[in-house]
């Protein structure tokens, strides 16, 4: 009978015929001396070196993945892989593959997902560029930290494990650098178990394939599209408070600040800067809601709310009463230019305030006829 394979390290490799057999070589002593029952899966994505020919020198299993992008060769490799654990590393060299002995107790323990941290660890002297060190990284991962609400320190590291289990629960789809992202959003939303492991990170053998700003921009990309309260409903809800107390604050007249005459303009910027952000609101609602329909996205806090408290008719009383609101504030304003015989009548502070309040209004009565169509039960 055939043993079965307990651990599969994958690495993609694109041109990294200088460092792929160093790191085989690594991962191979460490099979022997951790008596590991291992295989090496190497996915090679458009290779125009010898790369392929080392590694199956070597006796790594090597699968061709024709679609370029760091995601496509992961995914490929992912589910090539045999093994209940999963190592994955770049095949640079920049990892030290001596170090997988970290990663595996702590699957054993009950871990889904165990991320190597280059900061707990040691980046050595010339390994990461100075903004990627200072400025990319800490960035991106203090964004995942604020938005998914977790204490990882190094999103983006290329050294990481998953048990098989885990994979298969993931269903990820980037095909890009955004993937490395993608596993951990999944994870924690998913409510897997994540640990952090401190890992050593050396200079690269060859030319890197990074591009910094277009890639940090996929990553940021990514984000957004996945925490839409941060990219829709906090911004719409500043907007609102803004817009709403310049309405407020000038509806009796301009007033003088920081040397200047605010007046009748700031009305309608403060008008403009409300609908805005209800259109934000409301947005967000419906990408949050129908992500998550759709299992794109786990149940947060809107979604549940809209789902326990959010009624149609909740909806269409809301908008009306804002309606009705700025449609009495309207009758005032012509009530007192009937009183003046219809003559001279400067009530514009007010008619811009009725104005936003009634569009408001129509808004949230229409978006509760969406959000009910988005909620409905095949």
């Amino acid at each position: 009978m055939k043993e079965e394979i307990e651990v599969s390290i994958v690495l993609p490799c694109l041109n990294e015929e200088d460092s792929i057999g160093i790191c085989i070589e690594k991962i191979k002593k460490v099979f022997n001396e951790e008596n590991i029952k291992g295989e090496i899966v190497v996915v090679d994505n458009g290779s125009t070196d010898n790369s392929r020919e080392v590694a199956t020198k070597l006796g790594a299993r090597v699968v061709n993945e024709p679609v370029k992008g760091y995601g496509s060769a992961y995914l490929r490799g992912l589910s090539e892989a045999k093994g209940k654990y999963i190592i994955m590393g770049d095949a640079d060299d920049t990892y030290n593959f001596y170090e997988i002995p970290k990663f595996i107790p702590l699957l054993k323990e009950g871990y889904h997902l165990v991320l190597g941290s280059r900061f707990k660890g040691k980046i050595h002297k010339g390994a990461m560029p100075f903004l990627n060190r200072y400025i990319g990284n800490p960035i991106l991962s203090g964004m995942c930290r604020l938005f998914f609400r977790t204490k990882l320190s190094d999103i983006h590291c290329g050294m990481r494990a998953i048990t098989k289990e885990a994979y298969k629960k993931m269903n990820l789809k980037c095909l890009g650098m955004e993937f490395a992202t993608e596993m951990v959003v999944n994870a924690l939303q998913k409510k897997l178990k994540v640990a952090e492991v401190g890992i050593e990170y050396f200079p690269r053998k060859g030319k890197s394939k990074l591009k910094p700003f277009r890639d940090a921009w996929r990553h940021i990309r990514f984000m957004l599209l996945f925490c839409p309260r941060w990219l829709y409903i906090l911004p719409g809800s500043l907007m609102i408070f803004l817009g709403l107390s310049i309405l407020l604050f000038l509806l009796k007249g301009p007033l003088y600040f920081l040397g200047r005459k605010w007046g009748i303009h700031m009305n309608v910027l403060g008008s403009l800067i409300t609908l805005l952000g209800s259109q934000l609101i409301q947005l967000g609602i419906f990408a949050d809601t129908f992500a998550a329909e759709q299992g794109y996205l786990m149940k947060d806090r809107v979604v549940r709310g809209i789902k326990k408290y959010f009624r149609l008719e909740t909806g269409i009383l809301l908008g009306t009463t804002i309606f009705l609101v700025g449609l009495g504030i309207n009758i005032l304003i012509f009530l007192e230019w009937w009183l003046r015989n219809f003559g001279a009548l400067y009530k514009i502070r007010e008619a811009i305030l009725a104005m936003t309040f009634m569009i408001l209004g129509l808004q949230i009565i229409f978006s509760s006829f969406f959000i009910s169509l988005l909620t409905l039960k095949r």
